[in-house]
């Protein structure tokens, strides 16, 4: 590899596909993670490790089979999807402490008019490309390890 070269973007995507959704209840509903057990691993950026990211999937998953999702405080609605991204935006502050020298943030674009929505969004496709592009472009000593909503910083 030419030691020139470097990443400079690397992206996680996921959607939803072949859904119908409240588009306010669902940016609701990922905000935050209901169960306040899983909420407390998640957001214990001190503590957090791969072992207890997986110990609250493996808990979700298990509440899942058996079940009791919604008993249990876990979201109600799309809620494989919501652990899935909760998970991953965690592991970026894991990511963020292991390479220090690399810029690692999550981004959420936002709700973007695309096919996999069937168009339901309200930002256009540019428009939701916006943050991915601004983070892509921090200088090296830019923040890392935050999670943005669009353009602000946000809880994990």
């Amino acid at each position: 590899m030419n030691p020139d070269m470097h990443l400079t973007m690397c992206v996680n995507n996921a959607g939803v596909i072949g859904v119908n959704i409240d588009e306010n209840a669902y940016r609701a509903a990922t905000k935050n993670v209901p169960n306040e057990w899983a909420k407390g691993v998640l957001r214990d950026a001190d503590n957090l490790t791969e072992e207890r990211i997986d110990e609250v999937l493996h808990q979700f998953l298990k509440d899942y089979k058996e079940g009791s999702v919604e008993s249990k405080g876990w979201p109600s609605f799309g809620s494989a999807y919501i652990l899935s991204k909760a998970a991953i935006n965690a592991y970026t502050r894991i990511l963020a402490k292991k390479y220090p020298t690399f810029r690692i943030n999550s981004v959420c674009p936002g709700y973007v008019k695309t096919d996999i929505n069937y168009n339901t969004g309200y930002l256009s496709v540019e428009e939701g490309a916006e943050s991915p592009v601004r983070l892509a472009l921090l200088p090296d000593d830019g923040p890392s390890g935050l999670f943005l909503d669009r353009k602000e910083k946000s809880a994990f």
